[in-house]
């Protein structure tokens, strides 16, 4: 089948949604399926043949984190063009509760839709207050997947309607076969943990990890800890400085080092304080041989089994996350029955599995379905109706989270980059509901 896939997130930056929609696209490749996948992206990033990009993105903060989107009239026009142009028989749009590449597509298309919804979040004003806009649109989805029970409660709770939960998969030979790297692994004396993940994101959870050390090394004094992952935290860095040659930072890391990381290692410790909906890199890590030492955040109670494959620590907590690694780092070989029942668990996630489930709801929407995916001839008014409702809610500017698009002689767009003049960012941010308000809050698109 000739499939349609749309990915909200650049392919700029990795990110678990872009890992996720390349990953499909290319198991279902391999099996004899036609793929086009639809993403932002600047021109000089290198892209897979299967991608088309719809241009350059600015950095929104969403949900604890940084989003990277684009999205306005411009942007439209692409969406519309693949569209016309693709011949799909089915579109499978990722993330469309948000002002994205992928709430344009829903917008533009007709016809089979599967939609899969990524996100955890407790409350979103802004979602709420434009569900009578966006409610509507979301009936135009005939399929909904949701990545983990997280999900599933957030698409509930804001939006209503159900979906089947199907998660995040991993390639698990590829972490279960990795090389190790001797200078990452333990031993009894001078056992290794892993951190991974965005050094400047607080949420996840590096200040915590940075405040664990200390305990554990008065314990452990010969413990080493690997932290990778990109991002500057000065502070924590600085923290960590004074343990010297225990802590070492490796810095952004390819796949197959993340593979052999995970390899290698006796313990990952995911600290995050929340924001997750699935945790995927604990599913890696366990692929890989890790004991996972996490913390008790809903969606890794969810991948640990309540702690049957891991261990939990109190969320926010660095005395219970030390406690936690003393105790598993001090009984190497007690921990051996969990990282065997991990080690089985993680099949369910191979993409092998994941892929034939995501086919199965393709399957049950094709078997409805009366028509190829097309333009929806309503499109253009209700695109109108989209933006109107995004600058209520956004307090006015600019409906575009692509900064200041504007369409060039060629066709394509012109984007103030996120380091532009203090105007043209707080421009971009009311256009994407980011701009500090009174009182300090932060009412992004979460």
């Amino acid at each position: 089948m000739r499939v349609g896939i749309v990915c909200p997130y650049s392919f700029d930056a990795p990110g678990g949604v872009q890992f996720h929609v390349r990953d499909l696209a290319e198991e279902l490749i391999r099996r004899g399926h036609t793929v086009s996948v639809l993403a932002p992206a600047e021109d000089s990033t290198p892209v897979p043949d299967y991608v088309v990009s719809t241009g350059r993105t600015v950095a929104i903060p969403y949900n604890g984190s940084v989003a990277r989107l684009n999205f306005g009239p411009v942007v439209a026009g692409r969406v519309r063009r693949w569209v016309e142009q693709g011949d799909f028989d089915l579109l499978h749009i990722h993330e469309p509760m948000i002002p994205s590449l992928s709430m344009l597509a829903l917008w533009v298309a007709d016809g089979p839709v599967v939609a899969t919804f990524h996100t955890s979040m407790e409350r979103s004003r802004a979602l709420q207050a434009i569900s009578p806009v966006v409610v509507p649109m979301l009936e135009k989805i005939t399929g909904r997947i949701a990545v983990s029970e997280e999900a599933r409660r957030t698409l509930v709770q804001h939006l209503g309607g159900d979906a089947v939960v199907v998660p995040n998969g991993v390639y698990v030979d590829r972490f279960a076969g990795a090389a190790r790297r001797p200078e990452w692994e333990g031993t009894d004396e001078r056992p290794t943990v892993a951190f991974l993940g965005r050094l400047d994101e607080p949420r996840k959870g590096l200040p915590i990890l940075a405040d664990a050390v200390g305990p554990v090394l008065a314990e452990i004094p010969g413990a080493r800890f690997l932290v990778a992952g990109r991002g500057e935290a000065a502070q924590e860095r600085a923290a960590l400085a004074r343990y010297g040659d225990a802590v070492t930072f490796l810095g952004g890391v390819s796949d197959e080092d993340k593979a052999s990381l995970f390899a290698s290692v006796d313990a990952y410790v995911a600290p995050q304080t929340g924001g997750e909906s699935f945790g995927i890199v604990l599913v890696e890590a366990m692929s890989g041989g890790s004991l996972v030492v996490a913390a008790d955040i809903p969606a890794f109670q969810a991948v640990l089994d309540g702690g049957r494959l891991g261990r939990l620590f109190s969320r926010g907590d660095p005395l219970s996350l030390a406690r936690t690694l003393v105790e598993v780092l001090g009984d190497r070989a007690g921990t051996a029955p969990v990282r065997e029942r991990a080690a089985t668990a993680v099949r369910r996630y191979d993409w092998s599995t994941v892929t034939s489930q995501v086919l199965a709801v393709y399957d049950m929407v094709l078997s409805t379905a009366h028509a190829r995916v097309s333009e929806d001839p309503r499109s253009r008014t209700m695109f109108a109706r989209l933006r109107a409702a995004t600058q209520a809610v956004t307090g006015g500017g600019q409906a575009a989270t692509g900064g200041n698009n504007q369409a060039t002689p060629d066709g394509g767009t012109q984007a103030t980059p996120a380091g532009g003049t203090r105007a043209d960012r707080t421009s971009a941010a009311r256009a994407s509901g980011t701009e500090p308000v009174a009182g300090g809050e932060e009412p992004s698109w979460s």
